[in-house]
Parts: C-alpha cells; structure tokens; sequence
C-alpha cells in the first residue's frame, strides 16, 4: 500500500506498457542498442532476460558524477546504504544491517574478489584500483550467492575496468581542493602486434571530517598510492590470454581511542595510525571454441596488510594473572569489579577470592601506570582458481557449469595468536532456457564447502515474460548464505604488550588482562528473497521496477570488541519495499536519472536497524552545452542513516579544450549539504556544508 504512492511515474510508464495498443507501437522501436550484462549470472545478456535487479553505472555517468571514490558511486545505486565510520573508514550496505559491520557484499575487480577473509570486511577507499580506470561498474541487487557463493548474500557489486585497447595514449589528471584533497593519475596505453597494454598511477589525500561533536580535531586522513598494469594478449581468433598486477600502499589515520580500566591513567599516543599495503595479480585464459561454446581458466592471488603499532598505557593490574583468571570466569564480573573499587561486587566465592587478591595488588602498588608497545597487526591471503564453460545445448538453451577452489589465510598475533586457513570448494551451474519467445526461464544453484562452516546449497530459480526482446515481466525466488567469517567463529583474540615501563609484576612484556575467543560453531546467515519486477528499454529510455520480501535467519549482529566478544546466530531481519530507476537520454544533450527506494524492516538486533533509511533516492540531469561545455547535478537523500538525515546536491561543470591531437579538460565540483547534520556518526563532522575541489585533465 505504500509502494503505489512512491513511484507514480515509473508506475505510470508500466501501466502505459500494458496499455493494448502500445505493445505494437512506438515505444517499442528497436533503434537503440541494448548494452549486456554479466553480472546477475555470468552469461552476456539484455536487461529484460536478466533473473533480478541489476543497475549499470557507465564510464559518462562516472566521470559526471564528479565523484572521488566507490562509495559515493554507491549513491548512484537504489537501495544501497552509504556510511562512513570515520573520514577514511566508509561503508556499503545494501538495504541495511549492522552499520559497523557491512559484511554482506560481494565485490569483485575484474571477477578477483576484494572481500577480505580474515575480517571479512571492504576496504572500500583502500580499493587498488583508480576510478579513472573503470569502465563500469555492475551492481546486482538482491543475493547472489547461485553465481559467486558465499557472502555475496545481499548483493553484488562487479567493478569492470576499461579494455587496454580503449586506453592508448597518455592520460594525465590532478584534483586538488578543500579538506587538503590532492589526487593525482597517469596512464599510459602501449600496442603491440596483438597485445595491449595499460599502466596507471594513482594516489589519493585529503583530511577527512574536520572535528568531532566536541568540536576537537579528528584523526582520519587518508594517503594513498597505486599501481595497476593491465594487458590483453590475442594469441589468435579464438585464444585470449589477461593478466593484471596491482599493488596500493597508504595510510589511514586512527585516533588513539583506548580507555583505561582501572586508575587515572594518561594515554599512551594520540594516535594508532594504520598502514595499509594490498598486492594482487591475476591470469585468465578464454577459449573460445566456437560461436556457441567458451571456457575460461582464472587464476589470482592477493595479499593484505593491515599495520597498527602503537603505544598504550594502562594500569599494572591490567597485566594481573589473578585478573585474567576472574576475567576469563566472567568478563561482566571485572566490569562491575571496576566500578565498585573499592568494594568488591556480590559473585561466587572463586570471584571474590579471586577480585580480593586484585584489590590487594591496586593498594600495592598495582594502580601505578605502565606503556608499552602494542599491535592490531593482520595479514591475509587469498589464492584462487576458477574454470567456467558456456555451452549452447539447442536454440535458445545455453548452460553454464564450473568449479572453483579458494584457500584463504591470516595471520595475527592480536586476532589469531598465530595463523587461520580455510579452504573452499564451489561447484556452480545455471541454465538459461527460452520456452517460447516470450518465455524464458532460468535456473541455477552454488554447492560450496568451507572448510570451517560446513556445506551450504544456494539455489535460484526465475520466470522472465518477454513482452518483447527489450521488455520484460519478472519472478525471481532465490536462496543464499553468508558463512561466518574468522574473525566471528575462529578468533582468540589478545593483546601482548611489549616493552612495558615501569615493568609490570616484574616483567617487560606480558599479556593484557582481557581475551575473547571465538565460538567455533557458528551457523552460516541463511536469506530468502522472493521479488518481482519490470525492465523495459524504450528507444532513449530504460526504467527498472523491483518489488521484494527478504528475510534473513541466524544473523550475526552484535558489534565484536575483546570486551564484549559474544557473536551469536540468534538475530534475524526482514526487508520489503520497492526500488525503481529511470535513465533518460531526453535528447542528444541531456540525460537524466532517477532512483529512489523504500525500504519497510523489522529486525530483532538494534545493531541491524541503524543503517536502513525507509526513504532514499538520488535524481541527475547531465548535460552537453556544446563548444567543449559540459555540467551535471545530482541530489543524494536518506531520511534516517544511524538517525541523522543526509541530503546532498552535487554540482560539476567542465569544460574540454582542443589542443591539437591532444585536449585538455578542466573541472570545479561543490558538493553542498542541504541538511546540517553530523554524517553516519555523531563525530563526523565538517567545518562548512560545501566542499569544492578543482581538477585538470590532459589526453595525448
């Protein structure tokens, strides 16, 4: 009842499409090109024939959107939650849940996935790869695990770097601006009898949100550098040979956020900056044996660091024995043990035995300060492997079978006491089957094993009615899973402290009172989404309807901290609403998009309903103005984000300049606030409500 009201416009295209007459009339010319899509189930096709909600985000609405990063393209995406947690820590959620946690996206950089085992989290502005280099990026809305497994249990978002026979040439950019934004690009394409090559540089900087709600200055800037070499090797008509190397290095700034337990204790540092360093190469090989069977082998590895040494301060009791016995007793005990110093809390006679040898240590001298050096050091690997067939069986029939085998691992002292390796086998399949030319039905599953959580089945079945070849009806009911990741199930989470002063219970290096480990038994999130919907191509204009009901089960919610370590499976969550989006070319010179989405839920967990905005949309007018001007506006709105309304207007104008066989293309963007309020967090906060930034781009 809600859904009628909020989209009259698509709504009324969708009325006009059944509207007899029209089926035979105009608004089915076939003038216009339909680009395809692989994303939804790794088959090339059209919009109409696709089992679900897919939004395309191409090279020009890139580049108009004047956006920096992946996550404000995000914004672009109906129904996708942006967030930040702090200046250079964003996050992406599709629909929702645990706003610190956005753990249920798939996303993939040329199909090598950029899902980090260890934490099982997104580095979103650590992605090695410059927004220069993309060519499009394709996001599947709704779970997929049928076509890339576990974790892709909400969504997928596939970034499609541009061809190294679409970037000969030099390519040269720098952006400056307000907030200390200094990003700079260079590529170079080279050509050769039959291969194609790209290298990029890259790097990003800028100073983050400006100060907390207590108006003090904030601690997340951001520097980074990058390195990407792309080639394509035509070994003759049929055989393919692409690989790609890349590395990142950077650092993100972290405040110095810990609170002594016991004592007035001064902190240590007024930071725990973080270095983060990311290497990745890949090798796929296509054969394509005829015009109706190809295969491919991919094989890739990557590798993360994440490098946090800093220095802490603490009471010496915190290094007390006696206290990581009572701790590892009851972890609530210590809690109210420091609360009531110096009167010991009511608890069992091993507790009060144990809080009383504590409170003698702290009026012995244990309440006496110590530093020392302390990491949240982790390492993470991936390898995999990959080979997929496309077969067509008949006329209209094609199916898709293959098998991949992952082996992920990482390495910490703090969050592993050592090395966590996991293992995992995909056997996947869909088949695509016209019935008739207006039916068309497909059908998939994913079998995975994971090493650590067991087998899980991941099946989709969907019903597209071709109205015609650019317009269709569609019924999709799909399964998914998420498996639990290391960092939740296989933790034994801790904190060596070395080269403590004043030594501590006679020791300089010794081991944190507080510990968490991990249950080792947590059940995969188990979802089930049910939608049904409309795509439909006009001649300069496409629109996509989508209406759902998904429901989550086993999900792990809580927020994981060493002080409060108790993941569960007992939360679950429930989505429903409509999401639409209309991309308009009015003329040869403008083109406007519109989203918007709503989003109805009822969760179990506090934690899974911060980051859900019932209301969200984003509307673009972009155009050419002729003599090498060009503009383009975007509005940017959610009602609610953790509570705090976000709305945003994005102005870039440009102007491109000949000059000679080269040109040079210089950009203003002003990103203007519309509502004053802090974004995602009570401390993100900026100084002013625009920020503007400059850049200048030359081609030769």
């Amino acid at each position: 009842m809600h859904i009628a009201t909020r989209a009259p416009l698509p709504l009324s295209l969708f009325a006009a499409l059944l509207a007899g007459k029209a089926v035979a009339g105009d608004l089915f010319v076939d003038r216009v090109d339909v680009p395809e899509v692989l994303t939804a189930s790794r088959l090339k096709q059209s919009p109409a024939e696709v089992p679900g909600s897919m939004t395309v985000l191409d090279r020009d609405l890139i580049r108009a959107s004047g956006a920096r990063d992946i996550p404000e393209l995000m914004r672009l995406v109906p129904g996708m939650m942006v967030g930040y947690l702090s200046g250079n820590q964003a996050t992406v959620n599709y629909h929702g849940t645990n706003v610190t946690e956005a753990r249920r996206l798939q996303v993939l950089v040329d199909g090598r996935s950029v899902y980090r085992p260890g934490l099982a989290t997104v580095d979103w502005t650590d992605i090695p790869v410059a927004i220069e280099d993309i060519d499009r990026i394709e996001v599947f809305r709704g779970p997929n695990a049928v076509s890339y497994g576990a974790n892709a249990l909400m969504g997928v978002i596939n970034i499609l770097t541009r061809h190294p026979a679409d970037s000969q040439g030099t390519r040269l950019k720098y952006t400056a601006g307000q907030d200390g934004i200094s990003d700079w690009y260079a590529s170079q394409g080279l050509r050769g009898e039959s291969s194609d090559y790209r290298l990029s540089l890259s790097g990003q900087q800028d100073d983050g949100f400006d100060h907390d709600q207590f108006d003090r200055a904030y601690r997340d800037s951001r520097r980074l550098s990058r390195f990407n070499l792309v080639a394509n090797h035509s070994l003759d008509l049929r055989h393919s040979v692409d690989w790609q190397l890349a590395a990142k290095e950077g650092t993100n700034q972290r405040p110095y956020s810990y609170r002594p337990i016991f004592g007035n204790v001064p902190n240590g540092s007024d930071n725990s900056d973080l270095t983060a360093r990311d290497y990745a190469g890949s090798l796929r090989w296509t054969f394509d044996v005829n015009p109706e069977h190809s295969f491919y082998m991919q094989g890739y590895a990557e590798h993360w660091e994440r490098l946090q040494d800093f220095r802490a301060c603490e009471a010496q009791v915190a290094f007390s024995p006696q206290l990581a016995e009572l701790w590892a007793l009851d972890p609530k005990y210590v809690e109210r043990l420091s609360e009531s110093l110096p009167r010991i809390p009511p608890g069992t006679a091993k507790e009060r035995a144990l809080a009383s040898q504590v409170l003698r240590q702290l009026r012995t001298g244990a309440a006496r300060s110590s530093c020392g050096q302390v990491n949240q050091n982790i390492r993470e690997t991936r390898y995999d492997l990959e080979m997929q067939d496309i077969l067509s069986l008949a006329d209209g029939v094609r199916l898709l079978t293959g098998m991949s085998y992952r082996h992920d691992q990482a390495t910490s002292e703090t969050y592993f006491d050592g090395t966590v390796n996991n293992e995992i086998w995909r056997l996947f399949s869909q088949l695509e089957w016209h019935l008739t030319p207006h039916w068309l039905l497909q059908g998939g599953a994913m079998l995975e094993d994971d090493q650590l959580s067991g087998s899980s089945a991941s099946p989709r079945i969907a019903l597209n009615y071709l109205i015609t070849p650019r317009h269709s009806l569609r019924a999709v009911y799909s399964e998914a899973v998420r498996s639990p990741d290391m960092y939740e199930n296989e933790v034994d989470w801790s904190y060596r402290v070395r080269n403590i002063t004043p030594a501590a219970y006679g020791q300089n290096s010794a081991y944190y009172f507080a510990r968490a480990h991990g249950p080792g038994d947590l059940d995969q999130e188990r979802m089930r989404s049910r939608e049904v919907g409309y795509n439909g191509q006009f001649d300069e204009l496409s629109v996509d309807i989508k209406a759902y009901y998904d429901e989550i089960h086993g999900l792990i919610s809580d927020p994981l901290k060493v002080s409060d370590f108790e993941p569960t499976n007992d939360n679950s969550i429930r989505f429903s609403g409509a999401e639409t989006q209309l991309d308009w070319r009015a003329s040869l010179r403008d083109r406007l998009r519109l989203t918007y989405a709503y989003v109805d839920y009822d969760a179990t967990s506090r934690y899974d309903r911060r980051l859900t905005a019932r209301n969200s949309g984003s509307a673009g007018w972009m155009r050419d103005w002729g003599h090498g001007w060009s503009s383009s506006v975007f509005y940017y709105g959610d009602d609610a984000l953790n509570e705090y309304r976000f709305e945003r207007v994005d102005l870039r104008m440009a102007k491109r300049i000949p000059l000679g066989r080269a040109s040079l293309e210089l950009a203003g963007v002003l990103q203007q606030r519309l509502d004053d309020e802090p974004l995602t967090w009570p401390e993100n906060r900026y100084d002013s409500r625009h920020l503007l930034y400059f850049s200048a781009e030359v081609d030769f």
